[in-house]
């Protein structure tokens, strides 16, 4: 479905946050009470974590990479340490965007209608991180493949697809770090208003 919020709400390359009309039940529920909350269930901690592990992998992922731009660590361990780590990520990223897509979102907007643009906001972000996902996966192929075809020596080949896989992790990271924080800044005190029984997940 085709979005209709205005571009400056939904950009993630603009957007300072959740727009004024989505923040209420935030105000009414601050991050600072969210972890001691006794309507923050099972289910809100798991995603949440999982939330926590993206943002962790990500960081460790873009410093691995730096590292061994830097020389501090040797192709075949860089290749052994990074590839499996970059597809977990990847895989994992997207088939969690699909979940909420498909079960998550339309329990929120079930329970709370008046919030639907917002989840209409955070399904765009996803069509955008997704797109960011396969820019990544194809610069990380050709970035590993022409380490591969370097052997080791120092190439302007190697280096362009070092630098194209960088500018478009990168680009997801930042836009995932601000599609997180939004994410959780709308679900987080909706779940914490009603209760995870009562909105059915």
């Amino acid at each position: 479905m085709e979005s209709i919020l205005p571009m400056q709400t939904v950009d993630l390359d603009a957007r300072p946050g959740l727009p004024p009309d989505l923040r209420a039940l935030l105000t009414r529920y601050p991050r600072d009470v969210w972890m001691g909350h006794a309507n923050l269930g099972a289910t809100a901690r798991f995603w949440l974590e999982r939330h926590d592990m993206f943002r962790e992998l990500g960081s460790a992922l873009s410093a691995g990479l730096a590292d061994h731009r830097e020389g501090r660590v040797d192709i075949p361990a860089f290749r052994r340490w990074f590839a499996p780590r970059l597809g977990f990520f990847l895989q994992n990223l997207e088939g969690h965007h699909q979940i909420e897509d498909q079960h998550y979102f339309p329990a929120f907007q079930a329970a709370e209608r008046s919030l639907a643009h917002g989840f209409d906001l955070l399904e765009n972000d996803h069509g955008v991180i997704h797109d960011d996902l396969l820019a990544t996966a194809e610069t990380a192929n050709r970035f590993l493949a022409a380490e591969e075809d370097a052997a080791g020596s120092p190439r302007d080949g190697v280096r362009w697809a070092a630098d194209a896989y960088a500018d478009a992790s990168e680009r997801l990271l930042r836009r995932l770090i601000r599609h997180l924080a939004d994410e959780e800044d709308l679900i987080i005190p909706l779940i914490l208003d009603r209760g995870e029984a009562a909105i059915g997940i």
